[in-house]
């Protein structure tokens, strides 16, 4: 049986666009990271994409054989990288695309979409480092 990689994802900018991070929470260790000016969908975006290349790092060639559980609260990016929603803006479809391409390294990964107050975590990191920044 494979363990399921369990991830929790957030992005956000102050102002949108305005000052942006991401938070993300893998297996409980969590990081958060400035991006720099965006919006908030950009942020939501890059979460994503640091969250499956960390994982994709740490695992090496065993990523192959992972399951990732992508908890994130933004209905938009979870639908567009899934494939249920078509991505119309171009910088998005860029973003969307380099994701997709990293969900390729992995055996299986699943995007659960959660109420905000459920990634509390994530959101923490966000915020964390937008203040400290």
């Amino acid at each position: 049986m494979t363990d399921i990689i369990s991830i929790y994802t957030d992005g956000g900018a102050r102002g949108n666009p305005g000052h942006a991070a991401i938070g993300v929470v893998i297996n409980g260790a969590g990081y958060g990271e400035y991006i720099g000016e965006t919006t908030n969908n950009v942020a939501e975006y890059k979460a994503v994409i640091s969250a499956l290349k960390t994982c994709a790092k740490s695992l090496g060639a065993a990523a192959q054989k992972a399951e990732l559980d992508i908890h994130i609260d933004s209905q938009l990016i979870a639908r567009q990288i899934t494939g249920k929603y078509k991505v119309k803006l171009p910088h998005l479809k860029v973003l969307c695309d380099e994701a997709q391409a990293l969900i390729e390294k992995f055996k299986d990964v699943r995007f659960i979409e959660i109420p905000r107050e459920e990634n509390s975590a994530a959101d923490a990191l966000v915020n964390s480092t937008l203040d400290n920044r």
